[in-house]
């Protein structure tokens, strides 16, 4: 089991509450304890966090600490390959026009 302590990131899932049909990333704030609860469960204070780890929303959830799981781990992103990314430059950017200086006029040359 999680030791539930401010500042602990938990994955909420339905192991932990049926409501958690969705997944999702919990940032404890703190254990509500003067809640009376039915043994086993717990009120949770935190925020909800998305994929970038921002917090999008803070929450009261009712739970089974027993059930919430570490983490899932960041996906890692692979290095491309080295002839896939010679293939994948894009040309320079062609100029539209060209400025033309001639004495102290600036003229705008098309091509």
């Amino acid at each position: 089991m999680i030791e539930l302590r401010a500042g602990v990131l938990v994955q909420v899932t339905r192991k932990a509450s049926p409501q958690f049909v969705r997944p999702i990333l919990f940032r404890l704030i703190r254990v509500r304890t003067e809640w009376i609860t039915y043994d086993g469960w717990a009120w949770l204070d935190g925020y909800q966090i998305d994929a970038k780890g921002d917090a999008v929303a803070r929450r009261s959830i009712y739970v089974q600490p027993a059930g919430l799981l570490p983490p899932e781990p960041a996906p890692t992103r692979q290095p491309v390959p080295a002839s896939r990314a010679a293939t994948s430059r894009r040309a320079p950017p062609t100029r539209p026009h060209a400025r033309v200086i001639q004495g102290d006029k600036v003229v705008d040359e098309l091509p």
